[in-house]
């Protein structure tokens, strides 16, 4: 019975077993208050997700969903809902919600001063200075002109006065949102051009002066006197300088020391720097300043040689974005009841509110960019990307409402003021700065047109296209660059370009030497290579781009291998890293082709078959897994759709190619028990390739892509290691090759001269997609194959039987063709995507899920032929090739 009334005691032990002994899992406890937080924050973050979602395919912001999640669970919405407060968010419990959710806002206010890069205004500091002031000056007047009617009709506290409250909602209407727009930029591809650059350049003045004007603000606000205030901001001012000449050095020095500044920053430099973010926090919130200024004055004095704010951001970022961020977005929910704007008056503030936001942004951006020679629709797009407000907007807000300045109906209003600009960015930018138009300004500022869309040198254009349609040989390559290719790419570039030598007569430089002769080494390939990295959510990320894509070109070790090897082989080569959204890398591929007015694209299938090149702990994904990933399979299907209208492209599927074999099991675990053991299982060196020879497959079965297919595999055989079978498919139920076919073929072959002029005029004869012309162009080019190839080409014929026997068939020939010398360089069968056999599967021009066509698989992407030699496991390497631009003509 004692026990029992222990038990019933209020001032007892509380149950130990929780759940177990009935105790309710959701009640708030001041000596437990975990159990409840933890729900609470599992229920934003599902909010928060599940709004996030649809709103990323309508290209919105994350803060977008973090706001709205928090509106829905505020009073607005759930909170309606009777017991709800009280039991998910009761307001004994918020003091816990709201000291985890700023200590989450003092760090990613650090993190906001760490994607502050000072050298990009320093460099842009003219077109800086005037859009960034001009885009703060108007609207702050406007905020300063209607906050008297704000003022008048739902100020509610009359110990702030006036001035302050002009103040404040000036600099609310006036600030921008750096973050947000960073990302705008980067989805839209805009962060390199023009626009771009002047607009972060001028979002990087704005943001600070814009946390200056807050601090004023806010010292103004929790300072009985204007005298303390000002020894607030004098404070302020001496801390700022503290930091810059007395922390900054020594932390730089001991960076240094540590490797910290070029390798990453060790655990012992992040807990050093975050704890500078908290020192700093405390002072300025002791001073009467918010804390999250000292943490935002720390991320301005970190450095960003050697990539160090990048690396310290990728540290912290996901857990600040994914956990501590939406809390604090919450909160501000939480706050906002959009029941309050009831009535006409309030609804007239809140659009007025509204139009004074876009107006003084808009009007003074464009105005200010207009007098730095931008284009009109260029300064009307920088105008609508400054009236981004985003997340710095939210937290100014919320700045505002905890120290009294606004009420909660003024606050409601601001908070929708928030959203809407936000969510017209993106919407207004593309409908000012559409695609097209940047595509015209570029070429009519490279003076390749006139301002009307008219070629400047149409002949030149005209002749180039006409060329690049009807000429065999590769002459500029396009290749994506991936790490895990390299291998395979640098072989096949090495036998693309077989080397020429020719010989010149080099006059002597005084009259009694002899002439000397000079031999010169040419390869007729120019190589242009493209690296492409995913720009994802992270802010890590985002400022890859804005601390400088070009740097990342430059340094980029793959990139710089690649020009490395092709300098070193004698072929011209450009390379470069692109930092896009992976539905982007097959328009990026193919704008780039097209800037380089590339003759073909070669696209190689990633090891592990998918979009990531993450080599941290390297695997090859078994046959299964290497060609199933949604992902790739609808990247390459984008990339072929977009190359028909450009140029010719090609798969490259590796398996042994350059005389590597990759193992696909996992090794195993190997033990040894004594010297000779290990020394025996010691690695032993590879030696050098002894057979460096290829043997090329290609089964002709007539088309666009076959003809193309059909020259490609002649230029590879220009190459003395590679020698070459090319079979004519003949079914067994169509008709032979009709006499007018044969005597076309005939006429097409006067002389059985192999000069390069006539091979140049077989190569230019239009041929059409007949089994007649195909067969034209099949005897006219084994005809006039030249004396050095004739002995490693063979050109024959097969006749297979139709239906489901033919592609046993097709197999069968392949297989006695390639795989079958030991130890050599790799074999390739070469195959046209979509062939003229009306027994396969049709292949269109596309396939992706994005374009309408399906889900892609692996038949539709490389064909019914390809997928085939892929499943049956052949021993060779597969290049599928597709007909584009005018060489499908």
């Amino acid at each position: 019975m004692a026990g029992g009334e222990l038990t019933g005691n209020s001032t007892g032990a509380p149950p130990q077993a929780g759940v177990l002994e009935g105790v309710n899992p959701i009640v708030y406890t001041p000596s437990n208050p975990i159990t409840l937080f933890i729900v609470q924050a599992i229920i934003v973050i599902i909010f928060c997700q599940l709004l996030a979602y649809p709103l990323r395919w309508l290209h919105q912001p994350r803060v977008i969903a973090e706001v709205l999640g928090g509106i829905l669970l505020g009073p607005t919405v759930m909170m309606r809902i009777p017991g709800f407060e009280a039991a998910i968010f009761p307001p004994a419990s918020m003091p816990v919600f709201n000291n985890v959710a700023n200590l989450g806002l003092i760090i990613f206010l650090f993190l906001v001063a760490l994607e502050v890069d000072i050298r990009l205004f320093t460099q842009n500091w003219k077109a800086a200075l005037s859009v960034g002031m001009a885009g703060m000056i108007l609207p702050f007047g406007l905020g300063f002109a209607i906050a008297w009617g704000l003022y008048k009709e739902f100020h509610v506290d009359e110990a702030i006065g006036f001035g302050v409250f002009g103040l404040f909602i000036g600099t609310a209407l006036a600030i921008t949102a750096f973050p947000v727009l960073c990302r705008i930029l980067s989805e839209l591809n805009l962060l390199r051009s023009g626009v771009g650059v002047t607009v972060l350049a001028a979002g990087i003045g704005n943001d600070v002066t814009g946390w200056v004007l807050l601090a004023l603000c806010v010292a103004l606000t929790n300072n009985s006197s204007g005298l303390a205030a000002l020894w607030a901001l004098l404070c302020c001012i001496g801390w700022t300088l503290f930091l810059i000449f007395a922390i900054r050095p020594p932390f730089i020095w001991i960076l240094k020391r540590t490797g910290s500044l070029h390798n990453g920053p060790t655990q012992g430099m992040v807990a050093l720097t975050l704890l500078m973010v908290l020192a700093s926090s405390w002072f300025t919130g002791i001073i009467g300043v918010h804390p999250i200024f000292g943490a935002f004055l720390v991320g301005l004095i970190c450095p960003h040689d050697g990539g160090f704010a990048i690396k310290l951001t990728e540290k912290i970022e996901d857990l600040i974005s994914v956990l501590f961020l939406p809390l604090y977005f919450a909160l501000s929910g939480l706050k906002t009841n959009l029941g309050l704007l009831n009535d006409g008056i309030t609804w007239g503030y809140c659009i007025g509110v509204i139009a004074c936001a876009f107006a003084g942004k808009i009007i003074g951006g464009t105005l200010a960019a207009r007098a730095n020679k931008l284009l009109w629709r260029e300064s009307f797009t920088i105008g609508a990307l400054m009236s981004c407000k985003g997340l710095v907007e939210l937290i100014v807000l919320n700045i505002g409402y905890q120290a009294g300045i606004l009420s909660e109906t003024t606050f409601s209003m601001f908070v929708v003021m928030a959203l809407v600009t936000t969510v017209a960015t993106t919407p207004m930018t593309k409908l000012l700065y559409p695609k097209w138009y940047q595509t015209k300004v570029e070429r009519w500022r490279k003076g390749e047109i006139d301002w009307d869309g008219n070629e400047l040198n149409p002949s030149e254009s005209l002749q180039g296209g006409l060329k690049k349609g009807v000429d065999s040989q590769i002459r500029r390559l396009m290749v994506h660059l991936r790490l895990d290719s390299l291998p395979s790419l640098f072989t096949f570039i090495t036998i693309l370009s077989p080397e020429s030598v020719t010989k010149k007569q080099v006059e002597p430089e005084t009259p009694n030497a002899e002439s000397a002769e000079v031999i010169i080494k040419k390869r007729p390939l120019e190589v242009h290579g493209m690296r492409i990295l995913e720009l994802t959510d992270r802010t890590s990320s985002v400022m890859h781009l804005t601390e400088g894509e070009d740097f990342y070109s430059l340094r980029d070790p793959v990139v710089n291998a690649f020009r490395t090897f092709s300098q070193l082989h004698d072929v011209a080569v450009s390379g470069r890293v692109a930092v896009v959204p992976a539905d982007s890398y097959a328009e990026t591929l193919m704008t780039q082709a097209h800037e380089v007015s590339s003759d073909f694209a070669l696209i190689p299938w990633g090891e592990s078959g998918s979009m990531s090149e993450d080599q941290s702990f390297p695997v090859t994904a078994d046959t299964n897994e290497r060609f199933k990933s949604f992902t790739h399979l609808d990247f390459i299907s984008q990339t072929l759709e977009k190359a028909s209208a450009i140029c010719n492209a090609g798969i490259f599927i590796d398996n042994g190619f350059g005389g590597i074999t990759k193992p696909v099991d996992r090794p195993e675990l190997q033990r040894t028990k004594s010297a000779i053991s290990i020394r025996n299982q010691a690695d032993v060196a590879v030696l050098p390739v002894a057979n460096k020879s290829h043997h090329v497959f290609f089964p002709f079965f007539g088309g666009a892509d076959d003809r193309v297919a059909l020259r490609i595999v002649l230029q590879l055989a220009k190459n003395p290691h590679v020698s070459a079978t090319i079979v004519r498919i003949n079914s067994s139920e169509k008709e032979k090759l009709s006499s007018t076919a044969k005597s076309a073929a005939a006429s097409t072959t006067t002389t059985e001269d192999n000069s390069e002029t006539n091979k140049t005029a077989v190569s230019s004869s239009p041929v059409s997609g007949t089994d007649v012309e195909d067969g034209a162009l099949y005897a006219t080019l084994k005809s006039s194959l030249p004396e050095d190839l004739a002995t490693r080409v063979n050109f024959s014929e097969a006749d297979v039987p139709a239906g489901k026997e033919e592609l046993k068939e097709i197999i069968l020939l392949a297989q006695q063709a390639v795989g079958n010398t030991r130890d050599n360089a790799g074999d390739v069968v070469v195959l046209g995507r979509r062939n003229a056999k009306k027994g396969f599967a049709e292949v269109g021009g596309s396939s992706s899920s994005a374009a309408g066509g399906g889900v892609p698989d692996l038949k539709n992407t490389v064909g019914e032929v390809a997928e085939r030699l892929i499943t049956t496991g052949i021993k060779a390497s597969l290049l599928v090739i597709q007909a584009g631009g005018r060489g499908q003509a």
